[in-house]
């Protein structure tokens, strides 16, 4: 019997997807030609280089560092990220968590910036301890990939937005635009001005000072489901989800610094070529690298759906396109859970509509169907019990929702995906009226957990069949042990679904 063939290597398979130009793969390496001194996402429509010129490359930062520069067709600043969540050793979780506040401007969007040391001290290591063990995880240190991350930023608004180069500098976390000008001429060999002359045509209707941007996902991705599920739970005047066009809409409200901005964004699916285009108001250009962070984080752009099928397809078949939907604001997220407790989608989208219309603010947008912010934590955190009880929220989600507030007003409290996820759960079920289900919802959709669980949903229980089991919570827990890290993705399945596949069942 002849001997099986043997299996490629992980460089040869990554050539192969190169050669495919598969979008599955978009974001899980980095091709570097040595014959042009330049490197590339999988998708790159150029001439597929030779496979003896190509090095291959898991972050854009590993190929900067060997001195490739970024390809101007393919633009690698705007294909979606690499998260690995199977990894449980101290050092790799220590390296994910570094990774997620690199990557969440949110989180050191303040006058002091994020350098290594802060970065360290944050994560509660040496500095030195965090250098080393990034360095022998990624092959890079973590200013080499700071510094990656914020030029690619940089090159991705001098191409899709009108921003003056000085604006662009200070919102991609350069203290200067000598430092900026410097750090990319070393890089790409060019000055700001000349990549923007090189950049990449306006998208179509794009209009302001911010232009269209470009984000990418990897397919599939099921655009109506993702946006049907904003839609059921949408309030008049601060959102609008679109299924049938592939359309959201919403009002926005975040801090750049000291400052509070308010304005609107619009993100426009175009799955033919597995992409988002985003555009914004002009008065969010100070944030932009926070709106974009967070429109990756409300629509689940950076997911990896072969991963994930990989562990939760025996369970829930034919679902490989579900994505978790995000927030856009964590605060918000978590006063809608709040309001959500123990009622249907319905009656707790009512009791937000009018909480929006009592006490949101107005805002000028494009479209007379949004007009409103939701409220803010500072607004919140002074409710008198008698507003809140005019709208029909009893009193105890009245306290926990003023308690909410006030902890994120007063800085007590981080909701977005940056945060420590164990602590951030512990501080919200030490709030009056919060208690693990939602939590666990806040930790799934506002800090993006992937592994998050709330075990004890009922309608969770009737998807996996335990509803009539003595302590359902714990026989759910129990059946979703096979599908860690991806619990959550489990979650909405089950949701989507209704029902656990009954192979699947029967092994468990």
């Amino acid at each position: 019997m002849p001997a099986p063939a043997p299996l490629p290597a992980p460089d040869d398979s990554r050539y192969l997807a190169l050669c495919s130009r598969d979008a599955r793969f978009d974001g899980q390496f980095f091709t570097g030609v040595t014959s042009t001194g330049i490197y590339c996402r999988p998708v790159c429509a150029v001439r597929t280089p030779r496979r003896e010129h190509c090095r291959f490359f898991t972050l854009a930062a590993q190929a900067e560092s060997a001195g490739f520069r970024p390809c101007l067709r393919c633009r690698p600043e705007v294909a979606p990220q690499a998260l690995a969540w199977s990894v449980q050793d101290a050092s790799s979780i220590l390296v994910q968590q570094a990774l997620r506040l690199i990557d969440t401007p949110q989180a050191w969007d303040t006058p002091e910036g994020l350098g290594v040391a802060r970065l360290a001290q944050r994560l509660g290591v040496s500095d030195r301890h965090l250098r080393r063990i990034f360095e022998a995880a990624l092959g890079v240190s973590p200013l080499q990939y700071l510094q990656t991350r914020r030029l690619l930023l940089a090159k991705q608004l001098l191409t899709d937005t009108r921003l003056p180069v000085t604006q662009v500098a200070l919102s991609s976390g350069f203290g200067s635009v000598r430092r900026f000008n410097a750090a990319f001429a070393a890089h790409y060999g060019l000055n700001p001005s000349q990549l923007r002359r090189a950049g990449a045509p306006a998208a179509p209707g794009d209009a302001g000072l911010c232009g269209s941007i470009r984000l990418a996902y990897r397919p599939p991705l099921d655009v109506p489901a993702l946006l049907a599920f904003f839609a059921q739970r949408q309030f008049t005047g601060v959102e609008c989800a679109a299924p049938a066009n592939g359309t959201l809409r919403r009002t926005v409200r975040l801090q750049a610094g000291s400052r509070e901005l308010t304005g609107w964004m619009a993100a426009r699916f175009d799955t033919a070529r597995h992409q988002v285009w985003l555009q914004t108001s002009e008065h969010l250009a100070p944030a932009l690298a926070q709106v974009i962070a967070r429109v990756r984080a409300m629509l689940d752009l950076d997911a990896d759906p072969a991963a994930i099928h990989a562990v939760l397809g025996a369970a829930f078949p034919g679902t490989e396109g579900l994505r978790v939907p995000g927030a856009f604001d964590g605060f918000e997220l978590a006063v809608r859970a709040v309001l959500g407790q123990q009622i249907t989608v319905a009656a707790a989208r009512t009791l937000g509509q009018r909480l929006v219309e009592r006490l949101g603010e107005p805002v000028a947008t494009p479209w007379p169907d949004l007009q409103r912010l939701f409220p803010s934590p500072a607004t919140l955190a002074q409710a008198e019990g008698e507003v809140l009880g005019q709208l029909g929220i009893v009193r105890q989600r009245q306290a926990a929702i003023v308690a909410l507030a006030r902890a994120v007003d007063s800085g007590q409290l981080a909701l977005h995906p940056g945060a420590d996820v164990a602590a951030t759960i512990q501080a919200l079920c030490q709030l009056p009226g919060i208690g693990d289900w939602t939590a666990q919802y806040i930790a799934l959709r506002a800090l993006r957990w992937p592994d998050a669980f709330p075990a004890g949903d009922v309608a969770l229980h009737k998807a996996l069949g335990v509803q009539g089991q003595p302590q359902p919570a714990r026989a759910a827990t129990a059946l979703a042990q096979a599908w860690r890290p991806w619990r959550g993705y489990a979650v909405l399945r089950a949701w989507a679904t209704g029902c656990i596949s009954s192979a699947s069942l029967s092994k468990a």
